[in-house]
């Protein structure tokens, strides 16, 4: 388990987004969509079309990290693609996915 740094806020990219893409492309995505820094410490979420697969980008302080996960059953929530960017709590990090 990583354990995230006080103050980290985590960036849904609504809608879906391309999930062949790597770190650069979605560290791309971060400062010309979603007008952040994505090397700034938070996490950005990208999910797939389906809803079963997410992308994770985070830059520690030492690195870029990319992580994935895809669901067996179930998709992610998310948020339409109306309400731009969202923010949510670390809570909803650790929240099981429907």
């Amino acid at each position: 388990m990583i354990s995230l740094p006080a103050g980290v806020r985590v960036w849904l990219a609504t809608g879906y987004t391309d999930m062949r893409k790597g770190f650069s492309s979605l560290a791309l995505q971060v400062q010309e969509i979603l007008h952040r820094d994505p090397l700034g410490g938070h996490l950005f979420c990208f999910r797939g079309r389906r809803g079963n697969l997410l992308k994770v980008i985070w830059h520690d302080g030492q690195g870029a990290c990319l992580f994935t996960k895809r669901l067996e059953r179930g998709r992610f929530i998310w948020p339409s693609p109306a309400e731009g960017v969202v923010t949510i709590s670390s809570a909803h990090v650790d929240a099981p996915p429907c």
